[in-house]
């Protein structure tokens, strides 16, 4: 039997302003608990909500780089639910009315581009928080209650985990890009549910929809459509049906867990939101926005090929982190053998830099510094290898390039005469090579430049040794 793979994301982001939604209480992470209040975001009678144009700025700015349609109105509404993380019964949201609507992220994946597509963004708030304790009591801390929300819904394009994956690694990379949220997956601030099923081909039969929540990274989110996708089929083939259910991720046992089983759809008594008028963006409003827009991550792979002639291979890797980009760039402005450099970052920086979770980089040099060392490897005073080693002890002790070459008398030996002397005190010492050399084969010169580092203690230009060596072993024929 053929499947298909059906996947459609729900994507929570929280925005990274100073404020919450519609109060002036202070949007920040790990405060004392319940500190960063007010009657606004607690829902306490009386308290009327007021709009945070930061937030609109942000979603707008999210809108533009998934090349959205930034709707002229939109429209607040109350979403009724109870549970203890949600003080006023309800969540102010939008529904139909949304910011933007019908974008697209493009993802490369088995060596296609398809476009994934996003159904609308809507602004929101985001809830209170449950912590549970060992005493088996729940305390509620309202820190996060009212901190400003898009929820971005996907299309159901997306075919399966590992596409998943790449989607929202491009769309984390993006956010992170533009700085309207700083995307922790461990703090919260980018949550995502997941909805799956199946289609049989040949029959048309569809699989009821399972909707798994608890998914704390990327690679959870790739294992678990997988799981579903595999557990989906196996109840098909079998020709048993199950209903609608939310399911959770146990990461333990790398399986989806029954929560509930949704019998008849959520009914949430949408009721526009009184408190709040219709939400008006005029082209002025977003002009104004787009003109102080960061670059967004394709603008920047372009500009690096166009710019330093990078293969598109290597600039889609150096931004892929946007720290990484900038610390080319910072290195590129006193270094100005792009090619070396891009060699460089793809090989021993990449390889020895770690880039922590939320996209940071943990360099124990400067730009300067890393541009120095290139610099007198390019200049021949320290060869290729020596450069390596000094780069390592950059990384692992954070000392000068210049300081570390002194120390380890890493100077390149490129005066010809002193290499000279060290080439025919090889060829002396090395008769046969010679008369192998004499007797055609031409490999043994390698042999012998081997001799001449090892006889320099790695300080002799290799080229200049191959180059001699090769000049006075032709005399001899």
């Amino acid at each position: 039997m053929a499947y298909k793979t059906i996947v459609g994301l729900e994507i929570h982001v929280e925005l990274s302003t100073a404020t919450k939604a519609f109060c002036g209480c202070e949007n920040a992470y790990g405060r004392e608990p319940n500190t960063c209040v007010c009657p606004v975001c607690l829902g306490l009678p009386g308290a009327t909500p007021v709009l945070n144009k930061g937030a609109v700025d942000r979603a707008i700015e999210i809108a533009t780089a998934f090349h959205m349609d930034i709707q002229p109105k939109s429209t607040f509404y109350r979403k009724n639910y109870f549970y203890p993380d949600l003080t006023k019964g309800y969540q102010i949201t939008q529904t139909d009315a949304t910011v933007a609507k019908d974008g697209y992220i493009e993802v490369e994946h088995e060596g296609m581009t398809r476009k994934i597509g996003i159904a609308q963004i809507q602004l929101e708030e985001d809830t209170g928080k449950s912590l549970h304790t060992e005493e088996e009591t729940t305390l509620m801390d309202y820190n996060r209650a009212g901190v400003p929300l898009v929820e971005i819904v996907t299309e159901p394009d997306l075919t399966g985990g590992e596409e998943a994956r790449l989607f929202l690694e491009k769309l984390r990379n993006t956010l992170r890009y533009l700085g309207v949220s700083d995307v922790k997956m461990e703090e919260g601030s980018l949550r995502c549910d997941v909805n799956v099923n199946i289609k049989d081909e040949e029959s048309g039969e569809r699989s009821a929809i399972s909707e798994v929540k608890n998914l704390n990274s990327f690679r959870a989110v790739e294992k678990a459509i997988d799981y579903e996708v595999a557990r989906q089929k196996a109840l098909m083939e079998k020709g048993e049906k199950e209903h609608r259910a939310t399911r959770r991720w146990d990461d333990a046992k790398s399986e989806t867990v029954v929560m509930r089983v949704k019998y008849t759809a959520n009914d949430y008594r949408f009721a526009p939101e009184g408190d709040l008028g219709p939400l008006y963006i005029d082209e002025a409003w977003i002009r104004e926005v787009q003109d102080d827009m960061a670059e967004l991550p394709d603008v920047k792979v372009q500009r690096f090929i166009d710019t330093y002639g990078l293969k598109s291979y290597d600039a889609k890797v150096i931004c892929g982190s946007q720290a990484v980009a900038d610390f080319y760039e910072a290195v590129a402005e006193k270094f100005d053998d792009y090619e070396m450099l891009s060699n460089w970052f793809m090989t021993e920086f990449l390889r020895r830099i770690p880039i922590s979770e939320d996209g940071e980089l943990e360099v124990a040099f400067s730009a300067e510094d890393f541009a120095y060392l290139l610099k007198q490897i390019r200049d021949k005073k320290i060869n290729n290898n020596a450069g390596k080693k000094v780069f390592r002890i950059m990384c692992e002790e954070g000392k000068k390039p210049a300081d570390i070459i002194e120390a380890e008398g890493l100077t390149q030996i490129g005066d010809a005469s002193a290499i000279e002397g060290i080439v025919e005190e090889v060829l002396a010492e090395n008769p046969e090579s010679v008369q192998q050399f004499l007797n055609g084969k031409d490999r043994v010169v390698g042999f012998l430049v081997g001799q001449v580092m090892k006889k320099s203690r790695g300080k002799a230009n290799p080229q200049m040794a191959n180059e001699m060596l090769t000049n006075k072993l032709k005399a001899m024929q």
